[in-house]
């Protein structure tokens, strides 16, 4: 199917992003076009305009300091796979980014472009959520930061307004260990369910968890039990099992469920993939 007639814009500047945004009502952003054209080509989105933001070269980078990778909003998810700082600072995003897709997608879709469609079979909601990150915003009023937790509002909702523009992806570096498994649809390749955690460990102590898990629910869930049940505790193999336990009832009534797995499976499989991702952060944070 061919999408709706549509006027197209290319921007040079976010500025020039906004302005465009005000001019056209209702107009939609194109990043790297994996989210946005194939809503078009369906239909299931017709907007007046498209506006291209794809080739804003100051939406584009990695850095590192004050603690915390700036991920640029149109980084590409083959630039989060393959870079260092990422590998070092916040394994599981670059873990999660190495996963999505195949070579095309990832060397084309972005960070921002992804997060901004908040589609709940997406990996980088659920490992942005288990490792606090926020997210930078473009709006008329100025700039502003939204956490993770709440710029994620429902099944492809999210704390975006119609004239916003993501820009950035903020993520704390270092200070523990960190990882992202997931069981994939075999076609796909989205998540029928991601697990990310996130430990720091002290003494041998675990001192901090946390975890997230996607693909069940409309949007990524924070484990709290899990969590609960590692802090303080020497993370071996038995207290990580006992914790992973306790995840698919952190994952609420109202799961996901289509053909290929039903929300009881769902949840049945969420323990297993979060016991593997709990085990593999603990590895890496020593």
């Amino acid at each position: 199917m061919f999408a709706a007639n549509f006027e197209y814009h290319r921007a040079g500047s976010v500025a020039e992003a906004r302005q465009l945004l005000a001019a056209h009502p209702g107009a939609k952003l194109l990043a790297g076009g994996h989210s946005l054209i194939p809503l078009l080509k369906l239909r299931l989105a017709a907007p007046e305009a498209v506006i291209d933001i794809g080739r804003i070269g100051e939406l584009r980078g990695i850095s590192n300091g004050g603690g915390a990778l700036r991920i640029g909003a149109l980084t590409t998810h083959a630039e989060i796979a393959s870079s260092d700082a990422v590998k070092s600072g916040a394994a599981a995003l670059a873990e999660a980014a190495g996963l999505i897709g195949d070579p095309a997608v990832r060397n084309r879709g972005t960070i921002g472009g992804n997060v901004a469609h908040a589609d709940p079979a997406s990996d980088l909601p659920t490992v942005l959520i288990a490792l606090d990150a926020t997210f930078t915003v473009n709006s008329p009023d100025g700039e502003r930061s939204v956490s993770a937790a709440d710029f994620f509002q429902g099944m492809m909702a999210t704390a975006l307004g119609e004239h916003d523009i993501l820009t950035a992806v903020n993520v704390p570096a270092g200070g523990g260990g960190s990882a992202y498994v997931k069981f994939s649809h075999p076609a796909s390749r989205y998540a029928v369910v991601g697990a990310a955690a996130s430990l720091t460990v002290a003494g041998g102590t675990c001192t901090s968890a946390s975890v997230a898990v996607g693909g069940a629910t409309a949007v990524p869930a924070r484990c709290a039990s899990v969590e609960a049940a590692l802090a303080g505790q020497a993370l071996s193999a038995d207290v990580i099992a006992a914790a992973a336990a306790a995840a698919g009832g952190d994952l609420g009534d109202d799961l996901l469920g289509d053909v290929f797995a039903s929300g009881d499976y769902r949840r049945a499989v969420t323990p297993v993939y979060v016991q593997r991702a709990l085990a593999a952060a603990a590895e890496r944070a020593g």
